[in-house]
């Protein structure tokens, strides 16, 4: 399994997001018919497993700010044909309410994971990190396990589910770790390693390549990335941004450096659970005690910021401290349900979602 390999740390990003009905905002699906009248090339917009689900995707970019640019403007051409909900599940979205598209892939898909792929739709951002060689990937692969519960933590965008709060910050990080092939995967010994365990969950008959992989972030050896899987749909631009720019700054400073000591996979998982539990109220592990994950994450952008200006994202990065300050898409949610119900938050998220007017500010129409 041979990598492609990436000139530069180039950058590129896909989004899920909802498409849902101009006036209730529940899914409407039709995903076939969305994709015609929105006439985007499929290279740009496609439709997912689950109907009504669109990914939205960029060519190969520079940097943070490039990337979601672009996402902003396909995200205006689609809400002319259809209001979208950026979020990690619809708030409001009923138990087993989910029709799978199909083709050979999604039926596979279906056939193997049965009820666990018909009871919610679950929507990520997916960052991939250019790397130049395998071994590079893995060793950024590694490392960055470390920084998958912070991650999850500062992009968690779905504590309601089937219109109750979970008591989560991201359902769909439970939702994805009940899969298989999911969660924080091991470290590797190096790409030889990585490509040996792909072959030997091959050779199992459910994983004909490594796209059924579902780990929090994978080496990609055709795109010649590292993917990065850990967060929550956005319905904010300007989160969204933030995420990337850190996401691209701890990817680089992972390829870049000697490699360091992570903590074990059991420890990894406890801290993910709480992180998508928790969200922003969560406690991370720093320098060997747990920490508020304010302080982590401040942490993590002194890091980064070392490679952000070479990576033409300084300004980005900085929105980190906005998203803590203001409160990440979880909070949001609740801050606006608690404020109005469940109408005026899901209002919202759809107008944050089209970037028009403000998250605390009067509803404007969508659809």
């Amino acid at each position: 399994m041979s990598f492609k390999g990436s000139a530069r740390y180039s950058l590129g990003v896909e989004e899920e997001l909802i498409a849902v009905h101009p006036r209730t905002l529940l899914p409407c699906g039709g995903t076939e018919t969305l994709l015609e009248r929105a006439a985007l090339a499929p290279e740009h917009v496609t439709g997912e497993m689950t109907d009504g689900v669109l990914e939205l995707r960029t060519p190969v970019c520079d940097d943070a700010g490039e990337a979601v640019g672009i996402l902003g403007a396909l995200r205006t051409e689609l809400v002319e044909v259809t209001p979208l909900v950026g979020a990690g599940v619809h708030p409001l979205a009923r138990f087993a309410d989910v029709e799978l598209r199909g083709g050979e892939r999604y039926e596979l898909i279906g056939d193997s994971l049965r009820s666990l792929m018909r009871q919610t739709a679950h929507c990520g951002v997916h960052v991939h990190v250019g790397m130049p060689d395998g071994e590079t990937a893995v060793r950024a692969a590694n490392g960055m396990r470390a920084w998958v519960p912070l991650l999850q933590a500062l992009g968690a965008n779905s504590p309601y589910w089937y219109g109750r709060d979970s008591g989560l910050a991201s359902a769909r990080s439970v939702i994805c770790n009940s899969l298989p092939r999911s969660g924080i995967p091991r470290a590797f010994a190096d790409y030889a390693d990585y490509a040996a365990t792909v072959e030997d969950l091959r050779a199992l008959g459910e994983c004909p390549d490594d796209s059924y992989l579902w780990w929090d972030l994978r080496p990609h050896p055709r795109l010649g990335t590292l993917e990065i899987r850990a967060l929550d749909a956005q319905s904010s631009l300007e989160d969204l941004v933030a995420l990337v720019a850190l996401v691209h700054c701890l990817a680089v400073h992972e390829a870049s450096s000697p490699p360091s000591r992570v903590p074990g996979p059991e420890v990894l998982r406890e801290l993910s659970f709480r992180a998508t539990r928790d969200g922003l109220d969560a406690k991370l592990a720093l320098d060997g005690s747990l920490r508020p994950v304010r302080e982590v994450a401040y942490n993590a952008v002194g890091i980064a910021s070392a490679y952000a200006a070479d990576l033409g994202c300084w300004e980005e990065l900085m929105l980190v401290h906005r998203l803590l300050e203001r409160g990440n898409g979880a909070a949001r949610q609740r801050m606006n349900a608690q404020e109005g119900g469940l109408e005026l938050m899901l209002r919202r998220l759809a107008n944050e979602t089209a970037n028009v007017g403000a998250t605390r500010g009067e509803l404007t129409p969508v659809g």
